[in-house]
């Protein structure tokens, strides 16, 4: 897998999502469990930004997925959206390879103050 950095702002690694066919959402599991903060995202979304902004701002560096970037982002689409089972597929956010979920399930998290704890226990945080 190939990482590089993001030239303009440093939200964490920008990874080209290249891989064999299989299925979607077993794609979406191996990639979400390569790194302790994963975020699968659009690069024009003003909420994946938001999200990517908050992990920043924690000092958290994320590896982000930009499915609008990559030739088979449709069906990563696709498959998040059937394992949120709603409209919106990006933001999608894994810590520690598990699915915290969407913008507004990262934000409450967030606010309620499980947020933190889930980052240490994923070794993204330690403070």
């Amino acid at each position: 897998m190939i990482h590089y950095q993001a030239a303009a702002e440093s939200w964490g690694y920008y990874v080209p999502v290249r891989m064999s066919m299989g299925d979607p959402l077993e794609r979406v599991a191996r990639l979400a469990s390569k790194s302790a903060v994963v975020i699968f995202s659009v690069s024009s979304c003003c909420m994946c930004h938001a999200v990517k902004r908050l992990f920043c701002g924690m000092g958290v560096n994320t590896t982000v997925y930009e499915l609008d970037q990559d030739p088979r982002g449709k069906e990563i689409e696709r498959a998040l959206m059937r394992l949120l089972g709603n409209s919106s597929a990006v933001p999608v956010v894994f810590i520690g390879g598990k699915l915290v979920g969407a913008m507004d399930r990262v934000m409450a998290s967030h606010i309620n103050g499980s947020l933190v704890p889930l980052l240490k226990e994923a070794g993204a945080l330690w403070l």
